[in-house]
Parts: structure tokens; C-alpha cells; sequence
């Protein structure tokens, strides 16, 4: 059997969906799985061994561009496709397997597919709480699940795959010293301040760590080097030399190595949060407005820490440089003792 994914286009949504190529790998060992994604997201799924191919979508997010779709479909026709799984819940993210004949063609209904999806789900949110069950859902034959309790328990968390001579190369790369063990944090966040954790409480999480013997990695992008630059200026000169910003100066697939070199890591709801729990890091995730009821990370060794309830659509917090109240209410002493605790339960496993 051969299967075309058209893949999320966001790196935490393109970690939960390996739960999916890992359903559809159990059900079918001999499948053929190819995922077509943005081209950043070859890091990520060359490093999921369920998936035969990374294709680059070359469009756009928000292009429709109807007719290099029709060309990209038809360019697919002779690869043989069996059966396509179409993630996103947009319309033109339905038309490259429509144009490519591909005989079946499977997703929930999102922007009114008919036609262009053959086996189209109407999702029942209350039924599938989590995004990572909706993506798995998808596995079954729509008759055979009802809500998320007929899927196959425990369901089959997304696992990326690093070699220890990968991190080895990554360390010295960087000129990472190897005399301590590394904690990774991840301060940013997409969408604005408001679920960024105060760079005030990472420097001083971070003093604390650099005092017990452990060397800090900043990981992020480029637009996240600036909030890396102010946990270091708020750290007092010793923990400087151990506090290292790498934001914005690795690519992701070099990212992803270096967060399998850490001992643990402390994040944002973020993308590499998700990354670090698909490494299985011991995982301290911070949240505020943001809910992580729809989307957690996916590892027994993560912990989340949450002060408040429910959804909040905000982008920019009302407290100073836009944190959230719920953020700030979260103490350096509460992260700490979260991430002890995960530390000492990992070295009496």
C-alpha cells in the first residue's frame, strides 16, 4: 500500500501527526507512507522512521494557486498512491490528491471538501478532545470509531530518532564544553509575549541551575535570539559563561540534536516543546492563555505547569512587555522544583 500525507504546516502539529504514521505503520507494516509538507519540516520527518519520503509543498500557507496545485497533483499520478490522509482542514490542502486521482481520499470535513475528499469525517470535538486523537482517528474506518475510547490504547506517541554520534558532532560544533550536563530552555513562543514564560524567571532559573553544576542552551529562532539575549543580561557574570544562546544560530534539524543532547528541558507551549517530548526529555511545559487540554506534550516525562483554566485567545498579555498574569504567576522556584523532581526520578530509574 502506498500513502500520500498532506502534512500540517507547524511544527508542533507536524510532531503529533507521527502519531498517525505510526498507527497506520502498526496496521500496515509494508505501507509506503510519503508525507508532502513545507521544506522546513524535512528535519522532522527524516527522523521519523515511519515515513518513506519528505515531498516539499512548495506553496504558500495562505496561496490557493489552483493551478500549481492541478500541476503538482498530476505530477503525483504516477507514483502509485492508494490512499491519501489530508491533515489540514483547508480547502486547496485537499486538491493536490484530488488532482493527483488518488483512489481514496481521506479527512475530516473542515472547509466543505466534498468531491475533493472521498471519505470525509465529520468530527465531533466533545468525542476527540486532543489533536493527536483526531490525527489517529483518521487511521481507523470511520464506522469503526465513535470517540476517542475506540482507539487503540495507549496511543503511539510521536518518537524522533537521534544517533549519540549526531550529538557528539552537534557538541562540538558549537563548542558546547562537555563537562556539564546541559538544560535546555526553549523561551519562545509563536503569536505574540502573552504565553512566553518572563525572561526575568528563566535568568533566574537558570542562576540556579548554573550553581548546581549545569550548562544552559537557549534554543529557538532567529526572532527568538533577542529574548535569549535578555535571559543573559539579567544573569550575573559566572552564569553568563554558562548560558549559551543558540537561538536563531542552528537550523532545526542541528536544533533537534542539541535538545536530544540535554538533560531536560524547560519550554513554552511552543513547537520545540514538542520536539523535546518526542526525544522523551524529562520536560517542564509552562502555560498560560493557551490550553494544554487540546494539545499537551505527548511524554510520560513532561510536566505541566498551568495556574488557570480554559482557552484565552490573547496575544499580548496586559502586564509588562506583554506577559500574561498566569506567566508571571508562575515562580523560578515552582519550575525548579518541577524540573528536580524529573531529574531525580531520571537518575533513580
Amino acid at each position: 500500500m502506498k500513502i500520500l500525507v498532506i502534512g500540517p504546516s507547524w511544527v508542533g502539529d507536524m510532531m503529533m501527526s507521527q502519531s498517525l504514521y505510526r498507527t497506520l505503520k502498526a496496521d500496515h507494516p509494508s505501507a509506503q507512507i510519503d508525507v508532502m509538507a513545507p521544506a522546513w519540516c524535512r528535519p522532522l520527518l527524516e527522523r521519523m522512521p515511519e515515513v518513506n519520503e519528505a515531498l516539499a509543498m512548495p506553496l504558500g500557507h495562505g496561496a490557493l494557486a489552483l493551478g500549481e496545485r492541478r500541476r503538482l497533483g498530476v505530477s503525483l499520478r504516477d507514483r502509485g498512491y492508494d490512499r491519501a490522509y489530508v491533515l489540514p482542514n483547508s480547502f486547496k490542502s485537499a486538491l493536490v490528491p484530488f488532482f493527483a486521482r488518488i483512489p481514496q481520499r481521506i479527512g475530516w470535513r473542515g472547509e466543505m471538501r466534498y468531491g475533493l475528499l472521498n471519505d470525509i469525517r465529520t468530527l465531533d470535538k466533545a468525542a476527540f478532545p486532543l489533536m493527536v486523537q483526531r490525527y489517529v482517528a483518521l487511521a481507523y474506518e470511520a464506522k469503526r470509531v465513535q470517540s476517542w475510547k475506540d482507539l487503540a490504547q495507549p496511543l503511539l506517541w510521536p518518537r524522533l530518532q537521534v544517533a549519540d554520534h549526531e550529538i557528539a558532532t552537534a557538541c562540538a560544533a558549537f563548542n558546547i564544553p562537555a563537562d556539564r550536563p546541559l538544560i535546555g530552555f526553549c523561551p519562545g513562543a509563536e503569536f505574540g509575549p502573552a504565553k512566553r514564560w518572563p525572561h526575568t524567571h528563566y535568568a533566574a532559573l537558570a542562576e540556579k541551575l548554573v550553581a548546581e553544576g549545569y550548562q544552559v542552551v537557549l534554543f529557538g529562532s532567529a526572532k527568538d535570539h533577542a529574548v535569549g539575549e535578555e535571559i543573559r543580561a539579567a544573569l550575573g557574570e559566572q552564569a553568563q559563561s554558562h548560558c549559551l544562546n543558540l537561538a536563531g544560530k542552528t537550523q532545526l534539524d542541528q536544533a533537534v540534536v542539541l535538545i536530544a543532547a540535554c538533560r531536560a528541558v524547560v519550554s513554552n507551549d511552543s513547537g520545540l516543546m514538542h520536539v523535546a517530548a518526542a526525544l522523551d526529555r524529562p520536560l517542564v511545559a509552562l502555560y498560560g492563555p493557551s490550553s494544554p487540554d487540546f494539545t499537551p506534550p505527548l511524554s510520560k516525562q513532561a510536566r505541566v505547569i498551568r495556574l488557570i483554566t480554559g482557552y484565552h485567545k490573547v496575544r499580548k498579555g496586559d502586564a509588562e512587555q506583554g506577559y500574561h498574569q498566569s506567566l508571571i504567576d508562575i515562580t523560578p522556584e515552582r519550575a525548579f522544583a518541577e524540573l528536580d523532581a524529573l531529574l531525580t526520578a531520571g537518575e533513580e530509574s
